[in-house]
């Protein structure tokens, strides 16, 4: 063999094990970079998932007095309009009341993406018991009270931190705080939120809202 042709053989010998090598180098460089990146990809959406879930559902003390299952379950509320949702929760039937002596229900129940600060039973005791009396048995009064707590869209928690918003009674309401604990107007707090029923949001509360006479 001459030299020439040894040469060729030599440098094809070098080239042959070379390749493989470099491939390999490539291959590992480039799982090196993927591999962090994926990993990194899926924590993050696993961190928005849990923070996203976390807030989708009710929250709040009073959530734990809701019925686990039936009708006045928060399976069975979202099944039904706001008004007849809120007949089937116990802690709520003096609302119901007022709201039946109002004439809102067909009112509430046929609404669109609302939302309803629903005082609760305890709420109501607050009041002197002759000054409920009085304002249960005058339909425009408590026409304008009620339709204070209903808000003409849906908000979700995340709204709630710093809001002003108009009302099916026409003035505004405020709403302040973060995470699981808002206020509504510095005077209510919502002890059980973000519960859905068919056609509204509801965010109960401890105080019942007054709006300007």
């Amino acid at each position: 063999m001459n030299t020439t042709a040894i040469r060729r053989a030599a440098l094809a010998l070098t080239a042959a094990v070379a390749l493989p090598l470099s491939l390999a180098a490539c291959s590992s460089d480039d799982g090196g970079k993927s591999k962090p990146s994926n990993s990194s990809s899926s924590r993050e959406k696993s961190k928005e998932s849990s923070g996203a879930s976390a807030m989708s559902g009710p929250f709040g003390p009073a959530c734990s007095s809701v019925p686990k299952d039936g009708k006045g379950s928060f399976d069975g509320m979202a099944e039904d309009p706001v008004a007849t949702a809120a007949s089937n929760n116990p802690a709520l039937s003096t609302l119901v009341t007022a709201v039946k002596k109002a004439g809102l229900v067909d009112t509430l129940n046929n609404a669109k993406n609302i939302t309803v600060f629903a005082p609760t039973n305890d709420a109501f005791d607050k009041i002197p018991k002759d000054q409920l009396n009085k304002v249960l048995n005058d339909k425009e009064q408590l026409t304008k009270i009620l339709t204070y707590h209903v808000v003409g869209q849906k908000l979700t928690p995340k709204q709630l931190e710093n809001g002003s918003y108009p009302t099916l009674e026409k003035s505004k309401l405020t709403t302040s705080g973060s995470g699981t604990n808002y206020q509504v107007n510095d005077s209510a707090k919502v002890v059980c939120g973000n519960v859905p029923t068919a056609n509204a949001t509801v965010y109960i509360i401890d105080s019942v809202l007054m709006p300007k006479m």
